[in-house]
């Protein structure tokens, strides 16, 4: 880790609240106060996004679509417009740049802003995400989540704090303590597989986590030990990385039941690609060679790759390569317990921009 006495950052964490959805709330008044998810209803739908009104029936994104209608009957499916999305992230990434270049983009509507050293002398960082808040209201009529804290990792977890609408600070001298009364399974960096597998061995908040010696961690998590051990102390030196080269976007899905029957795995593959689909969509990236993976009932595990000449430039075409790839390892010499689907060989990035990082009182 970093010197103690490296200079204290501050880091800001912007995530639109439920924003393709709050997108087409605002474009369709008649929408507004009802259950609204972006996505088609189908067999082979998913869900985008979906309203809060939606969310309290239990519905969420990356949900298949038949199954979250069943959860609230009165659902209402509006297609994805990927392009007005876009346009809104980049009013929002204009009101960013006013305040600093050091910006690492999430995805069209989320990212973190390194505030430290920032244009307009802003000694608080709170001053400024409260700011930037208003200017998102006031310029697209959408509202906007911040946290504010000296690193990523804490940033992140304030942002989701007070959701919708919300600001949350974490301080230096307030850091560990909020870890600790946070659950695992709400870590950046903590999936459900691994929330799950941490469940088991006794770990549920950040505190139990932070009972536990690297060693142990190293142990059962292998090298991303390192990070639990210190998030779970509020510790994270990352840096907000502005035109972060990505290189792949995946998803998986562990199943309850491992799965046997070639209509199951091919209608799971499908469903995520699509979601994938999705990411790619919401990362702004597309890419020529797409990987399967197939981890069977004994934890041994497989991939296949199949890469295009051009960028993959459809779900469709994204389905078909996926469904490809599963059906030439048919039948499986056993039932699949995980499957999962990434993209990437993208197109080239743009050249890499160092943040520069001065110490500032808080």
């Amino acid at each position: 880790m970093a010197d103690e006495a490296a200079p204290i950052r501050k880091i800001i964490h912007i995530d639109m609240d439920a924003f393709y959805a709050s997108v087409e709330q605002r474009d369709d008044p008649s929408l507004k106060g009802k259950p609204v998810v972006v996505g088609f209803l189908g067999p082979r739908g998913v869900i985008a996004a979906a309203s809060y009104e939606a969310r309290v029936f239990g519905v969420r994104s990356a949900m298949p679509s038949v199954r979250a209608k069943r959860m609230c009957a009165d659902l209402i499916f509006v297609p994805p417009r990927f392009e007005a999305y876009r346009e809104v992230s980049r009013q929002i990434h204009a009101i960013f740049k006013t305040f600093t270049d050091v910006i690492e983009p999430l995805s069209l509507d989320e990212a973190y802003l390194d505030v430290t050293n920032n244009h307009a002398g802003i000694q608080s960082a709170t001053t400024i995400a409260r700011e930037i808040r208003r200017l998102i209201r006031e310029q697209t009529g959408l509202t906007a989540s911040a946290g504010v804290s000296y690193n990523k990792f804490l940033a992140k977890l304030a942002s989701d704090r007070n959701k919708p609408d919300g600001l949350c600070v974490i301080r230096p001298e307030q850091g560990s303590d909020f870890v600790a009364t946070i659950p695992v399974r709400n870590f950046h960096g903590i999936g459900p597989v691994t929330s799950r597998k941490m469940e088991t061995l006794g770990i549920v908040t950040g505190q139990d986590l932070r009972a536990k010696s690297l060693d142990f961690l190293q142990k059962h998590f292998g090298k991303s030990a390192h990070y639990y051990y210190w998030a779970s102390r509020g510790r994270d030196d990352r840096p907000v990385e502005a035109h972060q080269e990505r290189r792949s976007i995946s998803v998986e899905d562990t199943f309850t039941n491992d799965l046997y029957e070639t209509s199951d795995l091919l209608e799971a593959i499908d469903r995520l690609a699509r979601i994938l689909w999705l990411r790619m969509q919401n990362a702004q990236v597309q890419g020529r060679t797409l990987t399967i993976k197939i981890k069977f009932a004994d934890f041994k595990q497989i991939t296949r790759s199949q890469s295009r000449p051009s960028l993959i430039q459809s779900p469709e075409i994204l389905c078909v390569m996926s469904r490809d790839l599963l059906r030439a390892q048919l039948p499986l010499r056993m039932g699949a317990r995980l499957l999962g689907v990434g993209i990437h060989n993208f197109k080239e990035p743009e050249p890499e921009v160092k943040p520069v990082q001065l110490e500032l009182p808080w």
